[in-house]
């Protein structure tokens, strides 16, 4: 019982270390010295192709006019640059201002009945490729609350002139950081994600799944989302990898998102990405089983040991608590998991009512409550999951 405890506890320390640690220095090491994918189409050049913006909509109506602001800058040939905005059932006023909105090449289908977005996705992918060719044809993925700069279009498809690449993800930036609240902390998150993405890129061609609000695929490389999907970004970019393609991430193709300052508001969202993420597990489970590929290694060291990341931790305290009994090591090691599971997210509610909040204690009290969010996304996962439609983030 006690070999056993002890075999789990340093399994699992290995594992979030791994992930969090060695994986991404690795990446890092393996990217340097190594240039951005090519061969790359001019800003000029002809043989640009056609994009077509995809869009999902609901209740976006305070978004909205920021977001068709952005589109209308957007520096790409307006004979190649197509709308095709879907309202999931809006009860507000965002079907009004999308069909007023003045973009040109605009297709707008106010759905009626509530679906979620992987549907809503569908029908329009479907009706852009209805009306152009699957060939030189490139569909941009986008969310209402995402702005893009305008150049975004262009550092998005330039890389589809290189015939392997399959996929391209935006650079992700967050505006409206506060010091109170969780958004400095998500924000640090979001760019070592960052980072790691791009150095898989130049690593391997194997970037681990996109920031939905912004990204680009081959459009013959498209394939209907599956129903009640909750993370479709995610496989509709694993699918590419499947297929043989690369899925890479451009640091020039710069979008920005509000941040989220609750923690309430990010648990909850984290949970419904959490509960698509192990839902993609169970569709893709044949890369980790082992991962001895380099696609099946990627997935597991990216992402599937951090969505069990609370898990981990959970075990590796419980088998602490256990031989805790019998050596002064792990009694030592049971505390200091204790302070960082339990203590630490405590000091940081108390500084945070004190007015005084410690960058420290908070980007490690996200940390846990993340985890934590992530350990209740697995059981909302396991008790099925019936519906895929949403409720939007707050964000500033």
């Amino acid at each position: 019982m006690l070999a056993l405890a002890q075999i789990l506890f340093w399994l699992s320390i290995l594992a979030l270390l791994h992930s969090y640690g060695f994986y991404p220095w690795w990446m890092r090491g393996l990217a340097r010295g190594k240039k951005p994918h090519g061969p790359v189409f001019g800003p000029f050049d002809a043989g640009l192709p056609r994009i077509s913006v995809l869009m999902s909509v609901y209740n976006e109506e305070k978004v909205l006019a920021a977001k068709i602001a952005s589109l209308k800058k957007l520096a790409y040939p307006s004979d190649k640059l197509f709308f095709y905005f879907g309202s999931d059932g809006s009860a507000d006023g965002s079907n009004a201002i999308l069909a007023a909105s003045g973009l040109q090449n605009l297709h707008f289908f106010p759905f009626e009945e509530r679906r979620g977005k992987p549907p809503v996705i569908n029908d329009l992918a479907e009706k852009a490729l209805e009306s152009g060719s699957r060939e030189n044809h490139v569909l941009l993925l986008t969310d209402a609350n995402v702005l893009l700069h305008e150049d975004v279009p262009y550092h998005l498809v330039k890389h589809f002139r290189d015939e392997t690449v399959g996929a391209v993800d935006a650079h992700m930036r967050s505006v409206g950081l506060r010091e109170e609240g969780i958004s400095r902390s998500e924000e640090r998150y979001l760019s070592g994600e960052v980072l790691l993405k791009h150095h898989e890129s130049l690593a391997w061609g194997m970037m681990m799944g996109p920031f939905g609000g912004c990204y680009a695929l081959r459009a013959d490389l498209f394939e209907p989302v599956p129903p009640h999907s909750l993370v479709d970004d995610f496989w509709l970019v694993f699918r590419v990898l499947e297929k043989g393609f690369k899925a890479i991430n451009d640091l020039d193709a710069v979008c920005y998102e509000g941040a989220t300052h609750r923690v309430g508001d990010e648990f909850k969202r984290k949970k419904r990405i959490a509960a698509g993420s192990f839902q993609n597990l169970a569709r893709f489970k044949r890369w980790v089983l082992p991962p001895f590929s380099k696609l099946g290694f990627a997935f597991f060291s990216h992402k599937v040991l951090r969505w069990f990341g609370g898990f981990l931790l959970l075990i590796a305290w419980l088998c602490a608590g256990i031989l805790a009994f019998s050596n002064q090591l792990y009694l030592l090691l049971f505390c200091g998991l204790s302070l960082l599971l339990v203590g630490i997210p405590l000091l940081d509610v108390i500084t945070q009512k004190m007015g005084r909040p410690n960058i420290l204690l908070r980007n490690i009290a996200y940390f846990i409550a993340m985890n934590a969010a992530l350990m209740a996304g697995f059981f909302k996962w396991q008790s099925g999951i019936k519906e895929n439609t949403w409720q939007r983030t707050t964000r500033y």
